[in-house]
């Protein structure tokens, strides 16, 4: 005899696990942001334990796929338009995507109300996303992973979730590599300028860093944590060298804060590569515009993009694919070291 078949979750049943009533889960469903946010974070929750799919998100299903994808970028948008990053991911993605029946729709995720960007993925409105950026503070991201096909743009902070599956460079191996080359031209009082610690690329180049200096027999002189924009890389040079401390190398997680770690050190009359040895990671216009030009490991996003969209669609087609993609690195050598 035939098990009966499992009810599919409904909007009264939301409605019963939330506590609230059905027009309330109805408005979340729906995007409205006229709900308290204690209602708003029950119907939410109650959502994710019960796996249910809106009505919007059924017919969609019934009907055939909704041929649409997002790309999640949980930044604000000025962050978003000032780093070339971003914009070869989303190059790399569109170009893949040119030659499928898919649609790519970007998502600035809204600092206003972060809950916005993942009610629209949970409505049934895209056939999977795109994530890239992940915070710590962005587990909802992580947590829609068995609701909606998702791929992240570089590893998420969340270690207890399924169906996350990622695409990056080896993070570690890539500031390990970076710092080697300051330690091979004989620097031995080496700082790092690290990205934010609430972002898997950051941890780990922090680590990579700390690895190399270690087998080297060596201890970091000063760690600051800058958030990747030139400004930030510029501010932590400045507060470096009014410290008084002795450095004469510097690993920077990034292109754009090394950009402007540089300027700060051309300010304070320290000269590159003469008196501080100075590598980092990305080679976008930041790198290959500053003044030195900056010896750093290329992690090419656009070809990210791509395989971020193959193992997408792949994954909304029922293929198998890994949960990692790991890309190559380039070390490409310039005069800042």
């Amino acid at each position: 005899m035939s098990e009966p078949r499992k009810q599919q979750p409904t909007l009264e049943l939301v409605a019963e696990r939330a506590g609230v009533s059905r027009a309330t889960v109805s408005r979340v469903v729906n995007g409205s942001e006229k709900v308290k946010p204690e209602a708003m974070r029950a119907v939410e929750q109650a959502i994710r334990e019960l796996n249910y799919v809106p009505n919007r998100a059924a017919r969609s299903l019934a009907q055939g796929r909704t041929n649409a994808i997002a790309l999640v970028v949980p930044e604000n948008t000025a962050k978003f338009f000032a780093d070339p990053y971003f914009a070869k991911v989303v190059q790399g993605a569109a170009q893949y995507l040119a030659d499928t029946e898919f649609m790519l729709s970007l998502l600035l995720s809204t600092e206003s109300d972060p809950g916005k960007t993942t009610r629209y993925l949970r409505g049934g409105n895209v056939d999977g996303a795109l994530v890239l950026s992940h915070h710590a503070a962005d587990r909802s991201y992580a947590d829609l992973g068995g609701q909606l096909p998702l791929v992240f743009g570089g590893r998420t902070m969340s270690t207890d979730q399924s169906e996350i599956y990622v695409v990056d460079i080896d993070n570690i191996s890539a500031a390990k590599q970076a710092t080697e080359v300051i330690i091979e031209r004989g620097r031995r009082r080496i700082a790092t300028i690290a990205g934010p610690q609430d972002m898997g690329a950051s941890l780990d180049r922090l680590t990579g860093f700390t690895q190399a200096l270690a087998e080297a027999g060596l201890e970091p002189v000063a760690v600051l944590e800058g958030d990747f924009t030139p400004d930030s890389g510029r501010d932590l040079m400045r507060q470096l060298v009014d410290s008084g401390t002795d450095f004469d190398g510097v690993f920077v997680a990034s292109a754009q804060m090394a950009f402007g770690a540089l300027q700060a050190m051309a300010d304070a009359g320290l000269g590159v590569p003469q008196d501080v040895s100075v590598t980092t990671v990305d080679d976008d216009a930041f790198a290959r515009n500053a003044t030195p030009p900056l010896t750093t490991i290329a992690q090419h996003p656009e070809r990210q993009g791509a395989i971020m969209a193959e193992i997408l669609i792949k994954r909304i087609n029922g293929e198998s694919v890994p949960e990692w993609s790991i890309m190559d690195t380039e070390l490409i050598l310039r005069a800042s070291h």
